[in-house]
């Protein structure tokens, strides 16, 4: 019998583990700790021994609610900042580069998948469609695809490792490699004039109108996510299902994606001034925490296979940037931005922005945003066809 185990009692514990984790990430002394193991890998992982230990089941009635309904209200908060005038505004070169990075991490997932299958698990074209998810868009995304098409939480414990180590350890090149970029820049003939371009464009995006949460705005994030989310639950059970990833709750989260990108056309988009997607990623996390409870760990046993599998897939992605610069004569600042968007996403793209032209932080936040939109998409089509693959 777990120590705690009735469903209000759960969630408060996860919530205050979520609480404690992130308070404790701020403290200088264990900066080091949670750069290289960021909270997300701990959201997970310590519920998972909670509930391995016998402190929470691994099995109770508000996980399933958790998961049916925090995901669709999260994604509508999240995207409510999607600036799609914005992001037109990066330029064609700068939205090509980023798409070609997209399409270089889905590419490698299949190519990678074709070559690995063999040794991993019967279900892990589920876990490389999680995988694409996260490369693409993020955490957010991850969790989308992998909610989306079933991913056993088991098999999520390997995924956040492959994340975690090689996702972090490709930062760490593509941030060394900021010191040749005007030899890389050189060699491939481009026209500096892009980035002095780009940095105009971008001084128009206004990024000051942040204000103090009020409860006027608590309340219509919650109405909306909540409304909107719900309404996108009961669309999808008229929707049909398509292959082995678009059943009813697939199409409620894609329908919810939409939605999200369209409300960020309306005044509501305003509420990111007051930290939308802030609220958005509490609930993501919250829902994350609830996977990791259910998981086990024999996954774990998994990852060295996901490990390799992981560096193909960055090694293919590498591969099509690099063709994308010497097609496009994109500078290395624009394929430095569009790697870490996908791979990072939003947290980490405008860091590596900023290490190759300091100014230009927004680019590779909206990069990472355009990719927080492509991901979940992307993710269910990697997903299928790696299940086609499977047999």
């Amino acid at each position: 019998m777990p120590l705690i185990s009735e469903p209000t009692a759960i969630a408060i514990y996860l919530i205050v583990l979520i609480g404690v984790l992130h308070r404790i990430s701020e403290y200088r002394i264990l900066a080091s700790l949670f750069k290289y193991l960021p909270p997300a890998i701990w959201v997970y992982f310590l519920p998972m021994v909670s509930s391995n230990i016998g402190v929470i089941p691994q099995s109770s009635p508000v996980y399933d609610w958790i998961r049916l309904y925090l995901l669709p209200a999260a994604l509508v908060l999240m995207l409510l900042a999607a600036n799609i005038p914005a992001m037109v505004r990066l330029g064609g070169k700068a939205l090509m580069t980023m798409i070609v990075g997209t399409a270089g991490i889905a590419v490698g997932a299949v190519v990678s998948f074709i070559l690995f299958h063999w040794w991993l698990p019967k279900e892990a074209w589920k876990g490389f469609g999680a995988l694409t998810g996260s490369w693409i868009g993020g955490s957010a995304n991850m969790i989308a695809v992998a909610t989306s098409i079933g991913t056993p939480d088991s098999m999520l414990g390997p995924i956040i490792v492959v994340d975690t180590v090689v996702g972090y350890g490709w930062m760490g090149v593509v941030i060394a490699l900021a010191v040749f970029q005007q030899k890389l820049d050189a060699r491939n003939k481009v026209d500096i004039e892009i980035v002095t371009s780009l940095n105009k464009r971008m001084r128009d995006i206004d990024l000051e109108k942040r204000r103090p949460i009020k409860f006027l705005d608590l309340t219509m994030m919650m109405a909306v996510a909540f409304g909107v989310g719900y309404a996108m639950l009961q669309l999808g059970t008229f929707l049909p299902d398509v292959g082995a990833v678009l059943n009813s709750y697939g199409w409620a989260v894609i329908l919810a994606t939409f939605c999200g990108v369209g409300l960020s056309f309306t005044r509501l988009s305003e509420l990111e001034y007051a930290g939308a997607s802030t609220v958005g990623n509490f609930l993501f996390y919250f829902l994350l925490a609830s996977i990791g409870a259910r998981a086990s760990f024999q996954g774990i046993l998994d990852a060295p296979l996901f490990l390799v599998s992981g560096a193909t897939i960055i090694g293919v992605h590498a591969t099509f940037l690099w063709l994308a610069g010497r097609l496009f004569r994109a500078p290395m600042f624009l394929m430095a931005c569009a790697s870490q968007a996908n791979i990072g996403g939003p947290v980490t793209a405008p860091i590596v922005a900023t290490v190759y032209q300091n100014s230009l932080a927004v680019v590779g936040l909206l990069m990472a945003v355009l990719g927080g939109i492509m991901g979940t998409f992307v993710g269910l089509s990697v997903s299928q066809i790696c299940f086609w693959i499977a047999g």
